[in-house]
């Protein structure tokens, strides 16, 4: 992710920033232009972006802004719309009569933010199920029923895909209870915006490779998906992952089932970019020590008019995970970046790469 700052000031701030913490200026996040802008009220409706891009153009709150306090993006002045883009994808929130909902919907809708940012500047198609019924992209962030309720039946959430519906359990949210799970489950790594890019994986293959040319590639590189996926999970968790694992798959979850190897792997491809845009608007420079010597070099980013910059992605990802390893470490944390790559996770990697950009495995 880039850098942001505010306008009026210049201090810099996060992505999710709805106030400049040094001016106190009204902050927002213009998707049309992906930037973040320092905001001045014309009236009860209409705001004054700052930031130069936006030339002068007004801009609305979103809903979930103006009621609930949960979004800082802007709705653009063409649209008519009065959710912004990502929240325009919710199909389902959770009850918010339960105060405990409220605070964890906040955390999901941050982590979905970042998400769908990151969906945009790749230049994937980001559609809404209002306006593209069959192809579209919905969430359903839901909470599990109250045990003390008299009359909920449904039962226990479950966190998954189906035909561009996503479900997220917002007990996520809660990192005691996250913590449970992956620890229960014997995971790496278990985070709310890891389960956002792993399922939404499942979304993007269903639109980009399930009717197209890249099916059979797709076969070649993961396994053959027609497979019984009840009985491959199934397995699973029942005995487990394979003892070699971690030679084919970047998570012992991948080796489940095609679909799940795919989902894992788009996940880890958009840890991969949004760190290094991260690293590379900072200029991060690494010391990767090469044959008894050290030499500085900057963190390179996936670049926008390059989509063939994979390689470079690759070389640099090395260094940086090693830094921020060894980082995590000297405060007495867990790795940041608990996985190993090898050429198998690569070549994977860069398939779902050639998939984004639509860049034919044969670089034509």
């Amino acid at each position: 992710m880039r850098t942001f700052h505010c306008d009026f000031c210049g201090y810099p701030v996060y992505f999710e920033a709805d106030q400049c913490p040094n001016c106190e200026h009204r902050l927002g996040f213009l998707p049309d232009l992906g930037v973040i802008s320092a905001l001045d009220p014309m009236n009860d409706e209409d705001w004054l972006a700052l930031v130069p891009e936006a030339a002068g153009r007004h801009y609305r709150r979103c809903q979930n802004d103006r009621l609930e306090d949960v979004c800082n993006w802007m709705i653009p002045p063409e649209s008519e719309e009065i959710f912004c883009p990502s929240c325009r994808l919710n199909r389902t929130i959770p009850n918010l009569t339960r105060p405990e909902n409220r605070m964890s919907w906040r955390r999901l809708e941050r982590a979905k933010r970042r998400l769908v940012y990151s969906l945009m500047t790749l230049g994937l198609p980001v559609l809404n199920q209002d306006d593209d019924p069959e192809r579209g992209l919905a969430f359903d962030l839901l909470a599990d029923p109250d045990p003390d309720a008299e009359f909920e039946t449904r039962e226990h959430v479950m966190t998954g895909h189906a035909s561009g519906l996503i479900t997220l359990n917002i007990a996520e949210a809660d990192d005691a209870v996250r913590e449970r799970l992956r620890l229960n489950l014997k995971e790496r790594y278990r985070t709310l915006i890891g389960h956002f890019r792993h399922e939404v994986g499942h979304y993007y293959w269903e639109l980009l490779i399930r009717d197209s040319a890249w099916l059979e590639p797709f076969r070649q590189c993961f396994g053959d998906e027609r497979e019984d996926y009840g009985e491959a999970l199934t397995r699973y968790y029942d005995q487990g992952p394979m003892a070699d694992w971690q030679t084919r798959f970047v998570s012992a979850y991948a080796s489940s089932h095609a679909w799940e190897d795919w989902a894992e792997s788009f996940a880890h491809y958009l840890h991969m970019v949004d760190t290094l845009e991260t690293a590379a608007a900072f200029g991060l420079r690494i010391r990767a020590p090469r044959s008894g010597k050290s030499e500085l070099r900057p963190v390179v980013a996936l670049s926008a008019g390059d989509p063939r910059s994979f390689e470079a992605m690759v070389a640099g990802w090395f260094p940086l995970t090693f830094a921020m390893n060894n980082l995590n470490r000297s405060m007495g944390l867990a790795d940041l970046y608990p996985f190993s790559l090898n050429e198998t996770i690569i070549d994977k990697l860069r398939f779902v790469h050639q998939v984004v950009h639509g860049i034919s495995p044969d670089g034509g």
